[in-house]
């Protein structure tokens, strides 16, 4: 039977869509709530970053503090009042690195840099349908589609930017594959997830491998058809996710092998996100089949060591049932806490749950709409970086 590609002309059209950031949008006051407080050990806190629908400039940044337990909404509107349309269009990932705070703002191609203590805007770094960063040695690296995209094959490759902390000026850029998603640094060299998701059948498959010193591509490696999450556990393997075709091929999970850069194991689970603490992955399966015409969904967890499946979720019953639209997943590495989000139907305030190490639930808590993307803030000297 004819494969019928509607799901990916919806995507692109509203990708694509022309609508311009409303200017008439007003900064959202922000709001506090007492939620339980946590036991302060080298970690303080957490952002979150809510994406926002696309071209509804709703993207919006949150705040849990560990000692007060106070979790305020909007703080960047609180913070920035001149900055009149808010934090921007779709709110893609977030990282804390040094005294400075980095949001990635996908479809209003920049990145944003904070004061990580008052998330006071320090400067904006324009970087063209910017997705994802990484840090090392004083650099900050982001992927980028480079430009508007469309279906098919006609798509420029993507790149990685490399941004020096201090000065924050893009310094270098290396091409890549079309359309690189997720990023990671392992000792000497930054690897790029490159997606190819517009060009249906014609997925790219390559992990790109880049030598830092150099800031060239040395190397491809070939693991799966539309790529998209990347991380490295602690002995610098990388887990990298297939999100599959929607119809015969399935979402999958592939295990690279960083010392000689070829794939060494892979796990037949559906893997829409992931997130790693200490030995184990915390996996969030949520796929849809266009052959099905349904979602699957599961909470996985895999330990990192011995690369197996561990047999239990990680989410109580009353959690999963209660899930509507899995989205963005954090472990606090300290307390082994997993916070967890619903997008529910992507255009209301979402949900984030804590679950404790036991299975209990410690609270749930209102969030911007399409809560997504953790940074926690540890308790370190500053380094003005």
């Amino acid at each position: 039977m004819k494969k019928n590609y509607n799901f990916w002309l919806v995507l692109a059209l509203s990708t694509i869509a022309l609508t311009a950031c409303r200017e008439d949008d007003l900064i959202i006051s922000e709001e506090e709530e007492i939620l339980p407080p946590e036991i302060v050990t080298s970690v303080e806190g957490f952002y979150l970053l809510n994406e926002g629908n696309m071209n509804m400039n709703k993207a919006s940044l949150d705040y849990y503090d560990y000692e007060s337990g106070i979790y305020r909404r909007n703080v960047y509107g609180e913070a920035n009042p001149e900055s009149t349309l808010g934090l921007g269009d779709v709110g893609n990932d977030i990282a804390i690195y040094g005294s400075k705070l980095y949001a990635v703002i996908n479809n209003s191609n920049k990145v944003e840099v904070m004061d990580v203590k008052t998330a006071e805007r320090i400067k904006v770094i324009d970087v063209k349908n910017c997705r994802y960063l990484t840090f090392s040695n004083g650099k900050a690296y982001v992927s980028a589609y480079d430009g508007e995209v469309a279906l098919g094959n006609t798509a420029a490759n993507g790149f990685v930017a490399e941004i020096d902390t201090t000065s924050l000026a893009i310094t270098r850029t290396v091409e890549v594959g079309r359309q690189p998603e997720e990023i990671a640094v392992v000792g000497e060299k930054l690897y790029v997830a490159n997606s190819g998701g517009y060009s249906p059948p014609n997925y790219e498959r390559t992990v790109s491998v880049i030598e830092l010193n150099s800031f060239t591509k040395i190397n491809d490696i070939d693991v799966a058809i539309n790529l998209h999450r990347l991380k490295a556990d602690e002995d610098g393997d990388l887990y990298v996710s297939s999100r599959g075709d929607y119809f015969e091929n399935p979402s999958k999970l592939f295990v690279i092998d960083t010392e000689t850069d070829t794939v060494k194991n892979s796990f037949d689970i559906a893997c829409a996100n992931l997130t790693i603490a200490g030995d184990t992955a915390y996996i969030i399966g949520s796929e849809f089949s266009y052959t099905t015409f349904d979602w699957t969904i599961n909470y996985s967890m895999l330990d990192v060591k011995t690369e197996t499946l561990l047999s239990e979720s990680f989410l109580p019953a009353e959690v999963s049932d209660a899930i509507k639209t899995p989205y963005g997943i954090a472990v606090d590495p300290i307390s082994s806490n997993i916070y967890i989000t619903d997008a529910g139907d992507y255009v209301s305030p979402g949900t984030l749950y804590c679950i404790d190490n036991n299975g209990n639930t410690k609270f749930t808590v209102a969030t911007g709409d399409i809560p997504a993307h953790f940074a926690f803030e540890f308790k370190t000297t500053i380094i003005n970086q």
